[in-house]
């Protein structure tokens, strides 16, 4: 008999970590080869992991919402056949590695301040597994942007917040630019001057009750919905957020689409939407105003080379979730269409991978197919611009011609985009916007596909 490591599988190049939702299987459980053994969950994306191995389940080493590095033993499954794969002995995690359930208890004390105050990246990410310590230690996001990363491009690592939270326990160190920890002054006991009264509200502070008038119902947020908080949030505060609207006459795009969808569909073998020619259109203008296409790291500005489109998806449970369109502008309109339809439908059936919703550079989103005219999107950060279309509506409108105006039933759309005040000013973003307007409304209607 023999002994198989099931290991954290490697779920994308910038992904380190998962945490655990739920188990299909315990010790004892017979399991078979591709056979469900968990479910685990990125920040994004949730995956299911399959047996390696015919046998029974040994050991489970982790447990529901542990949040786990890649590469580190996570099951053992006992064969009955073969040689020993992998060792028997209890895998140690990476170093200052610890689930939350393992982190010390948190002491109400406060760090010393000697007047040092660290240095804050506002397009910073924070990996779950920083994040999930956070939550654990009770560490606000105020704090959180206080700790100098010694991470890639200034992050924030589990050994940076795992320092930060023992020297916050002992009241004796704190996180300085170095990323180390360094010995804070001693702070002493000065009694008040003789007459001096606390105020009352200072003196009992207990958190605020929160009382509900009438009747109320309290649903409890699910994971999906409390990372999207977080993350809205996190880009408000990062990002100066300026939105531009613009309009277009989309009549020729719309029906030619009206024309070809049947013979689009019989032949390429899958549907021709509008969000394929709305992403054809932005990476053209992406190619002539490159600066849309960047993130921010400190006061240095990062051009994508790459141009990944990112498309803002409804998913069932009226969560959003942001697939990715790698390389966009290497595709045609055949090969944009497919992974659009790809994409949404893994999207809708929790069929993505965690590297599908990665390496975004710019994000398009349908706020008109729920019928709005408009809206104010939110960057999906680190990006710097996100574009919104609205429904497109039939409209009487002035149309301009050699022979004078008239006026005309048109498809009329409107557009909006966001963009981050602090490289995008407001004359290229305008510009950017009306590039994507014209566009639309110069769409051949004589387009092959």
């Amino acid at each position: 008999m023999s002994v198989v490591d099931l290991v954290m599988p490697k779920m994308g190049e910038s992904i380190m970590e998962a945490t655990i939702l739920k188990w299909h299987k315990q010790p004892g459980d017979v399991v078979k080869q591709d056979e469900t053994v968990l479910e685990i969950a990125t920040d994004k994306v949730d995956s299911e992991v399959p047996s390696t191995s015919d046998g029974i389940i040994d050991q489970l080493l982790f447990n529901v919402n542990d949040v786990v590095p890649v590469g580190a033993v996570i099951a053992r499954i006992r064969t009955t056949t073969g040689e020993a794969v992998g060792a028997t002995h209890q895998p140690v995690p990476p170093d200052h590695y610890r689930a939350p359930e393992q982190a010390a208890p948190r002491e109400e004390k406060t760090v010393a301040s000697n007047g040092h105050t660290p240095s804050f990246n506002g397009n910073r990410f924070y990996s779950p597994l920083v994040l999930n310590i956070a939550s654990s230690e009770g560490v606000s996001m105020n704090e959180l942007e206080s700790i100098s990363g010694t991470g890639n491009e200034g992050r924030v690592t589990k050994k940076d917040i795992l320092a930060y939270v023992a020297g916050r326990n002992t009241g004796g160190y704190q996180v300085h630019d170095t990323g180390k920890l360094q010995k804070t002054p001693e702070i002493r006991h000065q009694e008040p001057p003789a007459g001096y009264q606390q105020p009352a509200a200072a003196a009992h502070q207990t958190p605020a009750t929160v009382s509900y008038s009438g009747k109320a119902e309290i649903i409890e947020m699910d994971r999906t919905r409390r990372l999207i908080a977080e993350h809205m949030v996190r880009s408000k505060h990062t990002s100066p957020h300026v939105t531009s609207f613009s309009e277009a006459d989309v009549t020729n795009l719309v029906q030619w689409r009206d024309k070809v969808k049947k013979d689009f569909e019989k032949r390429e073998g899958t549907k021709i939407t509008f969000t394929p020619l709305f992403i054809e259109a932005i990476v053209r203008c992406i190619k002539k105003y490159p600066l849309l296409n960047s993130s921010l790291d400190g006061d240095k500005i990062i051009i994508k080379k790459d141009i990944n489109i990112g498309m803002a998806t409804a998913l069932p449970s009226g969560n959003l979730i942001v697939p990715v369109i790698k390389n966009a502008d290497q595709l045609n309109l055949v090969g944009l269409a497919k992974q659009v339809n790809n994409l949404a439908d893994n999207a809708r059936n929790n069929k993505l991978k965690p590297d599908d919703t990665q390496g975004g550079t710019f994000t398009l989103t349908n706020v008109g197919s729920f019928g709005s005219l408009m809206g104010t999107p939110i960057i999906n950060q680190p990006q710097v611009a996100i574009l919104a279309v609205g429904a497109i509506k039939k409209r009487p409108v002035v149309v301009e011609s050699p022979h004078g105006d008239s006026i005309a039933i048109r498809h009329m759309m409107y557009l909006s985009m966001s963009y981050d005040h602090r490289i995008i000013d407001g004359a290229l973003g305008a510009t950017f916007l009306t590039a994507v307007a014209n566009e639309l409304e110069n769409f051949n209607p004589e387009k092959e596909f």
